[in-house]
């Protein structure tokens, strides 16, 4: 199953932790996708079991790129609401992006 691609970024961060090392290109990803550039108001959930595990939010003072990226970290070993997500929790969990664009909110779980 193929998942939206801010959606996979997310799940590509949190995944370099628990490989521990870096594959995501950043910059080969702001030359395909420009608008990743752009700072958009977001949140960030994960949920394991539809139970929230993890939140992340910033009001657009960053790239996306490093919104997504950084925010699903934070969401998922940083959140002071929550225990550091397991592997065997990141196999199940799903992630909910949610964008506050111009043109209206954009929301994804996947």
């Amino acid at each position: 199953m193929s998942r939206p691609f801010l959606i996979q970024l997310a799940h590509d961060s949190i995944n370099e932790v628990f490989q521990a090392k870096h594959f995501i290109d950043k910059e080969a990803l702001l030359e395909q996708y420009p608008p990743l550039k752009e700072s958009i108001p977001m949140t960030l959930k994960i949920f394991v079991n539809d139970e929230l595990h993890g939140y992340y939010e910033d009001v657009a003072k960053k790239p996306l790129i490093d919104n997504i990226i950084l925010g699903a970290k934070i969401a998922a070993f940083e959140d002071e609401n929550s225990e550091p997500l397991t592997l065997s929790e990141y196999l199940e969990a799903e992630i909910e992006l949610t964008l506050q664009t111009p043109e209206g909110i954009i929301s994804h779980r996947a």
